[in-house]
């Protein structure tokens, strides 16, 4: 394996700006024959349904369905794949959704009202949605902790139905998945994937009932099925690749960090790990570390790949500095390793999720920290936020005007009204004045 060169930027040069600009730039143009074949899909299954589903499956999955109804897994499947679970999985996945679990009734958004001094009420009703789509990669890919984040703050939310999606390739079925699913409390489980499965949640079939919004990872193809379907229902987010982004001032032991750093680039060849240190000798020992580390990893070459296409080590002068250019990269995953996160943190601004200290690495909230592994990329996390309860739930305002209320405010509603010409407007509101 050749050495692997990682790019290095100092903050003083004065090309700074280019440069980061430059290592943060991902090439987002959508690829025409792949968007034509998505919208030949989503049309073929509006019309044609189930037969549309069947098709595609049978042709795409390699499935051998005969019929729609074969699509739903039984609820028995879902109990015999956790009850066939070793000891040492059902209690990583049972104590995974327990914490995911706890941190989501806390995130639970609940209805509000005040009453003003005439009686008039006003307030703030909060209500879950009534179905839920999502989305899980299946075959031999198993993501059983996307099933806990997507499916467990949908059911606190108190979701209605929650549908999930799984393709299963060659009729290949992944049993931390399905059990994960027991464990989560999805309500059905269709065994169909790709742009068709989107298409189906999203304009319903005869056997497939339409949800309200459509979460969960997904490749190219699911991805672009999300962004055509949105409007007809709503969706998680559009994501990129993986990223983590590493402060650290230069005490944590550079072999951790180096692993930190792995654990994102592993991912695919376009993940992003970036370490920024006011210490250029750490920079230094890091860079040997991923050097002695990088030859033992399964996935080195994709690992290699990512961190010599888009990875870097960052000097910077301070660590005030360092989360200055954090806010401008505004990570997915930011990870302060030093030796006082809270301090640094007041800095932070932008990030999907913050791990504090040394002894928090990024891996543990992808799996079982408890707060969600859905977080905003690309510098997302500017204006966007992690999967969560609120995501499921829906905000209906509540206005009840008592008698001395409509005569008060429909003076006002009268005067702004006949200043936009809108006279209905206005009469509706004078028919209530005293």
């Amino acid at each position: 394996m050749t050495a692997l060169k990682i790019a290095r930027l100092d903050n003083t040069a004065p090309d700074f700006s280019t440069q980061l600009k430059t290592l943060l730039a991902w090439d987002e143009s959508d690829n025409l024959d792949i968007q034509q074949r998505v919208l030949d899909i989503i049309a073929n299954v509006r019309e044609n349904g189930d037969k549309a589903v069947l098709d595609y499956s049978n042709q795409l999955d390699q499935t051998q369905f005969k019929k729609a109804s074969d699509f739903e897994l039984p609820t028995s499947v879902l109990k015999q794949a956790w009850d066939t679970l070793s000891a040492e999985k059902a209690h990583a996945l049972q104590t995974a959704a327990n914490r995911v679990r706890a941190y989501a009734e806390e995130q639970k958004m609940h209805s509000w009202q005040y009453t003003e001094e005439d009686g008039t009420i006003l307030g703030q009703k909060i209500t879950a949605l009534d179905k839920a789509g999502l989305y899980v990669p299946g075959g031999k890919a198993a993501y059983p902790s996307s099933v806990l984040m997507n499916a467990i703050p949908a059911k606190v939310a108190g979701v209605g139905e929650l549908i999930m999606v799984v393709p299963t390739p060659r009729g290949e079925t992944n049993q931390l998945v399905l059990a994960a699913a027991y464990l989560a409390g999805v309500d059905r489980i269709f065994t169909i994937g790709g742009a068709q499965a989107v298409a189906a949640l999203a304009y319903g079939t005869k056997t497939i009932p339409a949800v309200d919004k459509i979460v969960g990872p997904g490749n190219i193809y699911v991805a672009t099925a999300k962004k055509m379907v949105f409007g007809q229902v709503g969706i998680d987010m559009i994501a990129g690749p993986s990223e983590i982004l590493i402060i650290c001032d230069g005490k944590t032991n550079p072999d951790w960090i180096a692993m930190d750093l792995f654990s994102q680039a592993e991912h695919d060849e376009n993940a992003q790990a970036i370490l920024i240190s006011n210490d250029a000798k750490y920079l230094n020992q890091v860079e040997q570390s991923i050097g002695k580390l990088l030859p033992e990893m399964e996935r080195k070459d994709i690992i290699k790949a990512s961190l010599s296409s888009r990875g870097a080590l960052i000097k910077v002068d301070s660590l005030t500095q360092a989360a200055e250019v954090a806010n401008i990269i505004a990570p997915e995953h930011l990870e302060l390793s030093v030796e006082d996160p809270d301090a640094l943190n007041q800095h932070i601004r932008n990030a999907g999720a913050i791990f504090m200290g040394r002894y928090t690495a990024e891996a543990l909230g992808d799996y079982c920290a408890g707060p969600n592994h859905v977080l905003p990329t690309s510098s997302t996390s500017r204006y966007s936020s992690p999967l969560g309860v609120y995501d499921f739930q829906k905000r209906s305002s509540l206005i009840n005007c008592s008698e001395s209320g409509a005569d008060t405010l429909g003076k006002i509603a009268s005067v702004l009204a006949r200043g936009e010409s809108l006279t209905a407007h206005a009469r509706s509101a004078e028919f209530r004045i005293k």
